[in-house]
């Protein structure tokens, strides 16, 4: 595991991949901020957003840390991993993937344990490590044209590490589906399976950003009607009642991953991604769909 860093948040901040905002009222917005990957995760947002998730988590004034807001900077929420990360992941031995994906276990577990109210607002899309942030958040607010989505599966590998918390968020019957297809879902989707709390229309010409941020600021204000410490004592309601992953777990999501990554069918399927080619799994369906008479 990474060794972790004390930022002094108490200002904002501005990182490398990651900007914190003091928005006032004990609310802070977290915001990836790599639009131009559409904030996808690489190893130093991963260990970026590790820090300030420890060092928001470690306030003890109720006051102070009442609602954490998380979101993607640019209209982008997080589309998963970049492909320059992905590429340094399937070139990397099965012990160094391991220890990768310990360390991006313990981003997801910081999140979701997080003492206070947990809102992210989706914009865009939040694919792979993006949606894992989505199923370890308490309140998802999404626009009318995100897309969500865990694709791993699509190219040989599995969504290790963030499996307890889609399941923990959907259950298994409407986890299974997505887990094990790969498929998209559109933002009334997520509503509907309960992923996502509410929806904001976009789509209208006047509409955007600032409709978005209204919707938003609602949101907020809705949660900071319920008492400091009472949230944080629902919260840990919550945990007890629901379990995070216990320590075997967490190891053997990441072992999964890990080995997932190492695997022929995953070498092949990261590699024909990067060269934007299909896998062998696809070949004969592109040729001829399942259901077609020969």
């Amino acid at each position: 595991m990474s060794q972790l860093r004390k930022i002094d948040l108490s200002q904002g901040y501005v990182g490398n991949t990651v900007k914190v905002v003091q928005a006032g009222f004990g609310v802070v917005r977290v915001i990836l901020n790599r639009p131009d990957v559409r904030n996808a995760f690489n190893a130093e947002m991963i260990s970026e957003l590790n820090d300030v998730l420890a060092e928001l988590a470690s306030t003890r004034d109720a006051e102070k840390m009442r609602v954490l807001v998380l979101q993607g900077q640019g209209g982008f929420f997080c589309a998963g991993a970049d492909l320059n990360y992905m590429q340094q992941q399937a070139r990397s031995n099965e012990a160094q993937s391991l220890q990768d994906a310990r360390v991006l276990g313990t981003l997801f577990f910081r999140l979701a344990s997080f003492p206070t109210t947990v809102i992210s607002a989706v914009r865009g899309a939040a694919i792979g490590g993006g949606f894992g942030l989505v199923c370890c958040s308490d309140v998802v607010l999404a626009e009318s044209k995100s897309i969500f989505a865990t694709t791993e599966v699509r190219l040989g590998i599995v969504p290790g590490v963030i499996s307890p918390y889609i399941v923990r968020k959907l259950g298994a019957g409407r986890a299974a589906p997505l887990m094990l297809s790969g498929s998209r879902l559109t933002a009334a989707d997520a509503l509907a399976l309960g992923l996502v709390n509410q929806v904001v229309d976009t789509a209208a010409k006047d509409a955007g950003e600032s409709v978005f941020e209204s919707a938003l600021a609602a949101l907020v204000n809705e949660h900071l009607a319920a008492a400091p410490n009472a949230v944080r004592r629902s919260k840990e309601l919550l945990r007890r009642i629901h379990p995070l992953p216990d320590p075997g777990l967490f190891e053997f999501t990441a072992q999964s991953i890990a080995m997932a990554r190492c695997s022929e069918e995953g070498q092949h399927g990261l590699a024909q991604f990067f060269e934007k080619k299909s896998p062998a799994w696809l070949a004969t369906l592109e040729k001829e769909s399942f259901g077609e008479q020969p």
